[in-house]
């Protein structure tokens, strides 16, 4: 146990202070670094160690490593170190990446705590079972855990199946790496002679609690979809407002029907669904006037663990139609009752991005693929790109409002979980074989939960849908900047990562006893359960 410990901890700390917040120089060159770093680790002298590329702009690698046994059948562990900034640290941030000394100065700022979070902050690194760091958490200590389960897998005795490791940039952003890493498995299976049987992500789980929580298997992941809205309104004077249809108005209706609505809480295999949130919400014009505003723009974030994007566009179209009835009788009514004469609001159609595309004349098509191309180019986010673009197809259609536009507005994260196939099947049953060796070692519990309840990686390693893929991408309309093909690598799939507590926060901290102690072993001991079966 000592061993795994000090390597779990030692990967760990040392993946911790290399700064690799997304985006940066740090984030592009911990590949290399790792891989260096492997090579010279004499526990992993045999293995094979390369860099996969992501084919970004900015040069962003995988660090790959394969620990070889008996046959070709694999069991992938990954996971991503990128972080997000650690600005919010504010005088600490010199210390954000070291986990020691920012445990002291974490505590000096805590020495008289004002807030619940703060207090039970203080309690934990008094306790010294919890460990802070900027990425330590989300989610360096999974790769720690990761790797030094590698190492022990690699010191055993002759062993059936290999076990490939690697880790991936960019899961706080657009997720590059995975999907850099889904598109390459079939040719580093093919050159290599691998069956890859099942992955393991190793990413974190939060648990305000005793751990009970954290200390998990999630068997899938929610799928995420940025639904989009471009209201189109009637401008008019504002002392002539019967004589238009405000889009600031349409698009609030429909906001406020749309907030937590129950019917995109999505639940699957017993799990509760999340409903859709605002994100964003603008109007189209550069500055102030007192005319109404033309259009607003307004974004969703709708997690899904099962249902599909046209599922949830088509409900969301239903919401929409309702939304603009609502309102239309209310703007009626209220003429009324301030002209005293009866008056009738236009309907607002509802339709899609990719209808609205689909109706450009050729020439109009061809000026807005220009703009896209245009766009892509100047680093603004897939957001912003495509509310750019939305705004550009409407004007180039020549149509006037009222009309409510939905589409999507980035790289959409599928819905996936374990399913019941020969292969899932194995990985269930290596993972109650290995659980329940791993609580009797250890004194103890591990749970299951259905889906990992944030966008993770996940997404892209595991079993599911990618059919809807040409729907998504005929109504983004900038998503030939997403770079993304569509595959997945629709594997049997699992989340097994350390717990703790406020990652995104200067109070990020790991629960270190289970990061170090319990999950290497428990990684090991499911992927020697997964290759003893042949993966079945």
């Amino acid at each position: 146990m000592a061993h795994y410990r000090d390597r779990a901890r030692d990967w760990a700390l040392w993946l911790t202070r290399q700064r690799s917040v997304t985006g940066t120089p740090g984030e592009a060159a911990l590949a290399q670094r790792l891989a260096e770093r492997i090579r010279a680790t004499p526990a992993l002298a045999g293995a094979e160690v390369w860099t996969i590329g992501c084919g970004d702009a900015l040069g962003r690698e995988c660090c790959a490593v394969l620990v070889r046994g008996q046959g070709p059948d694999t069991v992938l562990l990954t996971g991503h170190f990128d972080t997000v900034t650690d600005a919010d640290y504010g005088d600490l941030q010199p210390v954000a990446c070291e986990p020691e000394a920012l445990a002291g100065a974490l505590l000096r700022r805590l020495a008289s705590p004002g807030t619940s979070a703060e207090r039970l902050a203080k309690a934990d690194l008094e306790s010294g079972d919890f460990l802070p760091g900027r990425g330590l958490l989300d989610m360096k200590a999974g790769l720690g855990a990761a790797l030094a389960a590698l190492e022990l897998w690699a010191a055993g005795p002759e062993r059936a199946g290999n076990l490939l490791f690697v880790a991936v940039p960019d899961e706080e952003v657009t997720s590059v790496g995975a999907r850099a890493l889904a598109e390459a498995l079939p040719q580093i299976a093919a050159e290599r002679g691998l069956a890859v049987r099942a992955a393991i992500n190793c990413d974190c789980v939060t648990d305000e609690g005793d751990g009970s929580l954290g200390q998990v298997v999630a068997l899938g992941s929610v799928g995420k979809l940025l639904v989009t809205a471009l209201v189109a309104g009637v401008p008019a004077h504002a002392s002539q407002p019967y004589e238009g249809l405000n889009a600031g108005a349409i698009a609030a209706a429909l906001v406020a029907r749309a907030e937590w609505a129950p019917e995109l809480a999505d639940g699957q295999e017993g799990a509760a669904g999340i409903p859709p949130v605002l994100l964003s919400l603008r109007d189209g014009r550069e500055g102030y006037d007192v005319t109404t505003p033309a259009t607003v723009f307004a974004t969703w974030n709708v997690l899904s663990q099962g249902r599909g994007a046209m599922a949830t566009l088509g409900a969301f179209r239903a919401i929409a139609l309702e939304a603009a009835a609502g309102l239309a009788a209310a703007l009626a009514a209220r003429q009324e009752a301030v002209t005293g004469r009866p008056a009738e609001v236009p309907g607002i159609p509802v339709s899609t991005l990719a209808e609205l595309a689909a109706s450009l004349p050729e020439a109009a098509a061809e000026r807005l693929a220009a703009r896209a191309t245009a766009l892509g180019s100047e680093g603004l986010s897939l957001p912003d790109q495509n509310r750019l673009l939305a705004e550009e197809a409407w004007r180039l259609s020549g149509r006037s409002g009222p009309a409510i536009l939905l589409g999507f507005g980035a790289l959409p994260y599928l819905p996936v979980h374990l399913g019941h196939g020969p292969e899932a099947q194995g990985l269930r049953a290596a993972l109650d074989r290995a659980r329940a060796a791993v609580e009797a070692a250890h004194g103890c519990r591990i749970g299951t939960m259905e889906f990992f309840p944030g966008i993770s990686d996940l997404s892209f390693f595991g079993e599911g849908d990618a059919s809807e893929v040409p729907f998504m991408a005929a109504n983004t309309l900038a998503w030939g900047a997403t770079g993304w093909s569509g595959r997945i690598a629709n594997l049997p799939a699992v989340n097994v990562g350390p717990w703790g507590r406020s990652y995104h926060t200067p109070l990020e901290r790991l629960h270190a006893p289970y990061a170090f102690d319990v999950l290497p072993d428990f990684l090991l001991r499911i992927a020697r359960e997964v290759l003893a079966t042949g993966g079945r």
